[in-house]
């Protein structure tokens, strides 16, 4: 294989230039026409001063400029950083500032975001210090338990990662991928969108996700997979055109990011849509543990097992631990050092794994409650919660209690003309009959939504602070 995301590419295009490759909107480009594009953003960022070393930011939606520009930097030995433009300017400034990128483009739709970026912090100069020969990515946390760290990861360990995606999936030259999440996570990135194009299969972008254009693409273009986070599989099932969407070309749909739940697979299921699994982090490629599309059907709530050439190991806590060549280098500008003595990645997730080797993800270990001695996982109560047909969604946290120490606290979104008291009476029949009695939430409180990062990953703190006022007050429901 080559050592480049760019050589792959460039040797599937010597091999059949005219097959297609990639498309957004109306532009449908083959292999060779988009390894033009490549060659264009390629010039254009030597126009500009990138050289080898060089860190170049990008601000904008899912774009075929995004992806040309990413093989760019991978040719021209330079780091891509992509931008989550949901977050605000201050925080953007931080990363950029701490990033160090020595030059800052994207699509017009961000350019007063941009301009403003650049105004407030400026650009080094190349080659950029803490980048390193071999470096091509360089992607900051979504920062859910803590500051944002920069995750740098290597043209090696892409390609590594792409192995264990294809091998994951399935995934081949026939692959037609719908794209919909913001490739500025490595979720969106690199769990399919690569792994489709360095296959020769053909991707769909779509610049953000809107479920009308997803069930429009899936009805005209056929895909044969997408990738789905929970709240964008939630928003389909609610979208008044899930009955009776013709779902047939899908394969499978991935999904990841968070634990997912049971009801949403169902879901898919009962439309026959097997739901895979990824299991990563930002650090780790992200495909560490994967379940196929062919065991998804038998093993409805599973991660799955180690992904290719992955190594993995549960602390005698349960904390997932792993070692394997698509992780990242190091933690850009850090002391923190991103592994220990022996080499082993500590994910901070807990999971168990079964008599077949099957791992079930159980949260963070943040996210543990610990109440009166005794371990509650938010999951099992989550799962449970989910379950009901009046929840749009939910989530369980740990908070202060000077009895326990802390409880478990049920935070819940309703559907539209959903009863409260109703739905508060019935979850808590639900939980006489499915829950010990210490792993009961002790309060639940409504709220309009839950507050959560661009891969709907939930913010603890930022739903602890939104809980307080609710339990101070005592207007939280017992």
């Amino acid at each position: 294989m080559a050592a480049s995301l760019h050589g792959v590419l460039q040797q599937l295009c010597d091999a059949e230039p005219g097959a297609p490759l990639i498309e957004q909107g109306e532009r449908r480009l083959t292999r060779a026409q988009f390894m033009r594009c490549i060659d264009d953003a390629a010039a254009g960022l030597q126009g500009q001063g990138v050289v080898d070393r060089a860190l170049v930011a990008w601000l904008g939606h899912n774009s075929i400029a995004m992806l040309a520009t990413l093989f760019a930097c991978s040719r021209l030995g330079a780091v891509f950083m992509p931008l989550n433009w949901r977050l605000t300017e201050a925080e953007l400034s931080a990363i950029v500032g701490h990033a160090g990128a020595s030059h800052l483009i994207g699509t017009p739709e961000l350019a007063a975001l941009r301009d403003e970026l650049m105004s407030n912090v400026g650009v080094e100069r190349t080659p950029v210090r803490g980048i390193e020969d071999g470096d091509a990515l360089l992607v900051y946390t979504s920062g859910t338990t803590g500051r944002p760290k920069g995750a740098l990861h290597t043209q090696a360990g892409m390609l590594a990662n792409v192995a264990a995606a294809l091998d994951a999936q399935g995934i081949d030259e026939a692959t037609r991928t719908l794209a919909v999440l913001p490739l500025f996570h490595v979720g969106g990135l690199c769990i399919q969108t690569l792994p489709t194009l360095l296959a020769g299969g053909a991707a769909r972008l779509q610049p953000r996700f809107d479920a009308g254009a997803w069930f429009d693409d899936v009805k005209s273009w056929r895909p044969s997979t997408s990738l789905l986070v929970p709240a964008v599989m939630r928003a389909l099932i609610d979208h008044p055109r899930w009955r009776d969407a013709d779902l047939s070309s899908l394969r499978f749909v991935n999904s990841g990011s968070q634990i997912v739940p049971v009801a949403l697979i169902e879901a898919f299921h009962a439309r026959g849509v097997p739901v895979a699994q990824v299991y990563g982090a930002t650090e780790t490629g992200p495909v560490s543990v994967a379940l196929h599309p062919r065991d998804a059907l038998a093993h409805v709530g599973c991660a799955g097992r180690p992904a290719l050439t992955v190594e993995l190991r549960l602390a005698d806590d349960g904390e997932v631990c792993l070692r394997a060549p698509n992780l990242l280098r190091a933690y850009h500008r850090d002391a923190q050092p991103a592994f220990d003595a022996d080499g082993w990645f500590h994910t901070r997730d807990l999971a168990e794994r079964g008599a077949d080797g099957m791992l079930r993800m159980l949260g963070r270990c943040k996210d543990l409650i610990i109440s009166g001695g005794e371990n509650i996982h938010p999951a099992e109560i989550e799962d449970l919660v989910a379950a009901h047909a009046a929840v749009a969604e939910c989530a369980v946290v740990g908070m202060p209690d000077t009895r326990w120490g802390e409880v478990p606290v049920l935070a819940l979104v309703l559907r539209e003309g959903a009863r409260e008291a109703e739905v508060v009476s019935a979850l808590r029949a639900a939980f006489e009959q499915g829950l010990a009695r210490f792993k009961h939430p002790q309060r639940i409180v409504v709220l309009d939504a839950l507050p959560r990062t661009a891969l709907g990953k939930l913010r603890q703190d930022a739903l602890k602070l939104a809980l307080l006022p609710a339990l101070v007050s005592g207007a939280a429901l017992q």
